[in-house]
């Protein structure tokens, strides 16, 4: 069964982008997204599962006890999912904020566009 836009969008903010762990995370981005995923943010563009893994791990490297929530509701349309973030120290106010919008092929994303608000 294909993992619903729901359920990719919270992976994506919590399972990887939120996950310190390392072999947590790389399980989750195996089952989240494409070999081929492609990810575009203000700092540029990574292609595949090993470029995000290493964004996100240098992102939360640079950022010890800060954690992701999800801020606002889930939007979906089609093949499209939006969710906008919060990123801080727990229980604090956060950094940044942003907004990622997915595009789901085959039950997996296949493309993020993070933009920051």
């Amino acid at each position: 069964m294909d993992a619903t836009i729901p359920d990719l969008m919270h992976a994506n903010l919590l399972e990887v982008f939120g996950e310190r762990d390392r072999d947590r995370r790389r399980a989750a981005i195996a089952r989240t997204y494409t070999e081929d995923v492609v990810m575009h943010d203000p700092e540029g563009v990574v292609t595949g599962r090993d470029a995000l893994d290493a964004k996100v791990q240098t992102l939360l490297d640079g950022a010890p006890g800060f954690v992701f929530r999800a801020a606002g509701p889930l939007r979906e349309c089609d093949d499209l999912g939006l969710l906008g973030w919060e990123f801080g120290p727990e229980g604090e106010a956060p950094v940044v904020t942003g907004l990622d919008i997915v595009l789901v092929v085959d039950g997996r994303i296949t493309s993020v566009h993070t933009i920051l608000t």
